[in-house]
């Protein structure tokens, strides 16, 4: 683990915000510009944009390895298959910042400047955005599959799962705090509707009227595929309002409601966090800022390692 925090060191100290400056120094106008416009056309894409950075930095670190249409996809994976989304505003983004200036930009990079516009395009903070990470030249699904958080999983888990790539529990209440805007399918909450854990009933830990809102939304007969927004009356403004719906029972995801209610959420500290930034909003959205710019810090390729991919897609032939 220290080796670990001694890379992050380095690569910390590799990546710089002026790292465009002079080769590409219109680069964050143009990803602004064109996170905005997808914006424009569906509120709901900065949350996808923001949900890609994280699911790429958690597998072979921030190396846009999840962007990759190769045989071992990181799409593929069960937490991706059907439900990542926005990789084709990814590729008008990359086409954009190619037309000024080829060859350059890469689009690990992309994917950290857009999930922060998406977060500030959605009333959230804004943070200075580390760059200088090169593109990996693999995919990695079973990393996929096993490294990603599920919202299946027990908060041990989750926190342990954090760890492995340098996050602690701050990172897992602030960074969980990015389900303040986006939808989720059925499919990621049904099981705690009907027989959750086997026990015959719902989770009693869902408030009452939500519970009922969402078994009408997503009965036993249905595919999963219809989505309710993560932050109940607060879908699309980036704020505070997920946690103070925790403490009311409104966490759509097992994942989002055991950081509040559950026994491990007391001796592990988040409760107390879930606390903090329910009345805090300025707190939140500091903290939220730090974790992002940590989880940014994952492992990137710099230097000579990786490559700068033409197409976000295909590695360079």
């Amino acid at each position: 683990m220290i080796m670990f925090f001694a890379l992050c060191l380095v690569a910390k100290a590799q990546l710089r915000t002026d790292f465009y400056q002079a080769t590409c120094p219109d680069l964050l106008k143009i990803v602004r510009r064109e996170v905005q416009s997808a914006i424009k056309t569906e509120m709901r894409m900065a949350a996808s944009l923001l949900r890609l950075h994280f699911h790429d930095c958690f597998v072979n670190g921030c190396d846009a390895s999840l962007l990759l249409d190769v045989t071992d996809s990181e799409k593929a994976a069960l937490p991706n298959l059907n439900s990542a989304r926005g990789f084709e505003v990814v590729d008008r983004i990359k086409s954009s910042v190619e037309s000024a200036c080829s060859g350059v930009v890469s689009c690990a990079d992309i994917l950290a400047i857009a999930a922060r516009d998406s977060v500030v395009l959605s009333g959230g903070t804004s943070w200075k955005v580390l760059l200088g990470r090169r593109d990996g030249l693999v995919a990695n699904q079973t990393g996929a599959n096993n490294g990603l958080p599920s919202p299946f999983e027990t908060l041990d888990v989750i926190i342990s799962k954090f760890a492995t790539v340098g996050l602690d529990v701050k990172d897992v209440v602030s960074l969980s705090g990015g389900h303040t805007i986006g939808l989720a399918k059925c499919s990621t909450f049904s099981n705690r509707l009907f027989n959750f854990s086997e026990t015959g009933s719902p989770d009693s830990t869902m408030n009452q009227s939500m519970l009922t809102d969402l078994q009408n939304l997503c009965p036993l007969n249905s595919d999963g595929s219809n989505t309710a927004p993560f932050d109940r009356n607060s879908a699309d403004l980036f704020d505070n309002h997920y946690f103070q719906n925790l403490i009311n029972g409104k966490g759509l995801l097992g994942s989002d409601q055991i950081l509040f209610s559950s026994d491990a959420a007391v001796t592990t500290n988040t409760k107390s966090l879930v606390l903090s930034y329910s009345s805090n909003s300025r707190l939140f959205l500091s903290d939220f800022a730090d974790s992002m710019v940590k989880m940014g810090n994952i492992s990137p390729l710099t230097g000579s390692a990786g490559e700068i991919r033409k197409n976000c897609r295909l590695v360079n032939s």
